[in-house]
């Protein structure tokens, strides 16, 4: 067992109790992420859970897979500096269309939103298999719907998505300013307090529209190339 000296004392790697095994074996066999409550109620005693989560993550942080908390559920993941040695030799080509690109974009940042404000903010209708594909890939789902006329769905993304693009939270993605640091998009063409709200309706809009997520597909699909899924 390898020892760390840090001002003349020698620390020994902090032992795992009963009660951490059985939280480390529960989240190990899981098919998919657990939160709290899930694990606590497969315990066979009771114990303090997030704490012994917290345990666990720093116990497992320079290992080869680490212990992750994604949209409050916990499991475990290959270390992200190896993940390229999980990957197979193989390339299969995955791209999504421009309008799928443009589409998750806009839920991204204006979700909760309905299919009608997606086609406002991009300026053109898309078609009906647009949103489909992306409900297939799990990265967005309907999310009630919208107290007006009709009654018309919203859009939202899902846990999946976050851990797709290896992100904790929605407010881990890069903010409009930044987006227009990068060139990703005209900052100067979006009004800032109703970007990433869902309330992107002016009373008075311009007839000429400018597309401003033509570009962002460069962050969005950078992770589809050469993926093996």
């Amino acid at each position: 067992m390898s020892k760390i000296k840090k001002n003349n004392v020698v620390n020994f790697p902090e032992k795992l109790d009963s009660g951490d095994r059985e939280v480390e074996a529960i989240v190990f066999a899981a098919a998919e992420p657990l939160d709290i409550e899930t694990i606590e109620s497969r315990l066979s005693k009771k114990i303090n859970v997030l704490k012994t989560l917290e345990k666990l993550q720093k116990f497992y942080s320079n290992r080869g897979f680490n212990l992750i908390c994604i949209s409050k559920k916990w499991s475990f993941r290959t270390a992200e500096n190896l993940s390229d040695l999980m990957s197979q030799q193989k390339n299969v080509e995955k791209k999504l269309s421009k309008a799928a690109i443009e589409t998750l974009a806009i839920i991204v940042y204006h979700q909760p939103v309905t299919r009608a404000e997606i086609e406002e903010i991009r300026g053109v209708a898309f078609g009906n298999n647009t949103l489909e594909i992306l409900m297939e890939l799990d990265w967005v789902k309907p999310h009630g719907r919208k107290d007006v006329p009709g009654k018309p769905i919203q859009y939202v993304t899902t846990d999946n998505f976050l851990s797709h693009f290896s992100l904790k939270k929605l407010s881990d993605l890069p903010t409009v300013d930044e987006l227009g640091s990068a060139g990703l998009i005209d900052s100067t063409a979006i009004d800032s307090s109703i970007f990433g709200t869902g309330k992107f309706y002016k009373e008075k809009q311009e007839e000429k529209k400018e597309n401003i997520y033509s570009n962002i597909d460069e962050m969005l699909s950078s992770t589809l190339k050469n993926e093996d899924k």
